[in-house]
């Protein structure tokens, strides 16, 4: 049995050992917004914020988050309003087919949220470990440096 908080409501669980946290967030609560890409930690599809920190859901296993915080990509919201980091992604044409962009506005929030003030290298290493197929790490990063610009952050 789990205890997780998951975007701000707590939730209880009896899981297998062998279950990942990714797993749990998809098939037992239903929160598909995160994404199984390599299963293997390489992608970033999968990142989840775990106390703030971006962690990849697919290599942490689920009963490592009992008592943890996390947030999801569903969790990003208040009351169906976009944050204005979404909004930036969004006006600078960095969602495409939208696989990685959980995992990279997940990232992105935990960057911001450490550094509201990235530099252009900073936010390119921070983002090291998400993949995108459609390209659109120019749009990502811009999307990011402009924000940082207009409000300090990505609240």
């Amino acid at each position: 049995m789990i205890r997780l908080s998951v975007n701000g409501r707590i939730q209880e669980l009896t899981v297998k050992p062998h279950w990942t946290l990714l797993h749990v967030l998809r098939d037992k609560l239903g929160l598909t917004g995160t994404k199984l890409g390599c299963g293997t930690g390489e992608c970033g599809t999968c990142t989840v914020l775990i106390n703030g920190k971006a962690v990849h859901s697919c290599l942490m296993l689920a009963a490592q988050a009992d008592g943890k915080e996390i947030t999801t990509i569903e969790g990003l919201t208040t009351d169906g309003k976009l944050t204005a980091l979404q909004k930036s992604i969004i006006e600078h044409h960095a969602f495409q087919c939208g696989f990685c962009t959980p995992g990279i506005l997940m990232t992105a929030k935990a960057l911001l949220d450490d550094n509201p003030n990235p530099t252009e290298e900073e936010i390119k290493s921070y983002l090291n470990g998400n993949l995108c197929r459609c390209g659109t790490y120019k749009y990502v990063i811009d999307a990011i440096k402009d924000l940082t610009k207009r409000s300090g952050g990505c609240k």
